[in-house]
């Protein structure tokens, strides 16, 4: 891992060490939330109801922007879906950024067709991208959703339920707990790219969930399932 994507003392730091606090922190995640979420995107608050993150339409561009909402609005990551591509791949930079130089990570679908969604994580520095960094995994309704690192089930970082919000009013309410030491901001990416990844269409990506058939030629390979 580079220096901004180091594990730190066992703390998971891949955006900011800002984002990394030494205790959980619980988030909730809700759209159509007036005044705050646009669209089918995304808005993350505090267990208080206080709008922190919110997910944005980059103008003229098929990107999308996580934007830290807390103070002054600034964007944190951007993200962006690689068009046609058969595994839903997507590249997340640093800040309103799309240049190869500012890659924080890639994400995509682990296998070519798949009944329950599994995406494998691979920081920049990974090239080979033989083994993944983290693992998301997502239950078949969709209602549950829980983060690793590494290839395998012993390490999560971060789950996410469904749920409904008292504090927030809005739509597609998910309650979220991200582990001490772990970075929130690179979570809640991961977490909007496994929302658009439910929803392939928007992103022009090929969707073959809920294909009936049809073989997986030589890239079905990923990460493992």
């Amino acid at each position: 891992m580079s220096s901004n994507q180091a594990l730190r003392n066992n703390s998971i730091v891949v955006i900011s060490p800002q984002y990394c606090a030494p205790y959980q922190v619980d988030l909730h995640f809700a759209k159509k939330v007036e005044k705050i979420t646009k669209g089918r995107h995304l808005g993350v608050f505090d267990i208080n109801g206080n709008n922190i993150f919110k997910v944005k339409s980059k103008f003229f561009s098929n990107r999308l922007v996580l934007v830290n909402a807390a103070r002054v609005p600034m964007v944190v990551v951007s993200l962006k879906p690689m068009r046609f591509t058969l595994h839903n791949r997507w590249k997340v930079y640093r800040g309103n950024s799309s240049n190869s130089k500012n890659l924080l990570f890639t994400v995509k679908r682990s296998k070519f067709l798949q009944f329950k969604t599994r995406l494998d994580v691979f920081l920049s520095s990974n090239k080979a991208e033989d083994v993944c960094d983290f693992k998301i995994k997502q239950t078949y309704s969709q209602k549950s959703r829980f983060i690793y690192r590494g290839n395998s089930n012993n390490h999560l970082i971060a789950e996410m339920h469904k749920n409904k919000i008292v504090q927030v009013h809005g739509k597609d309410q998910y309650s979220a707990t991200v582990y001490p030491n772990v970075d929130y901001a690179f979570v809640i990416a991961l977490f909007v790219v496994l929302d658009e990844t439910n929803a392939p269409s928007t992103s022009g990506d090929v969707d073959f969930t809920s294909s009936g058939g049809g073989g997986c030629g030589g890239g079905c390979g990923g990460c493992g399932g």
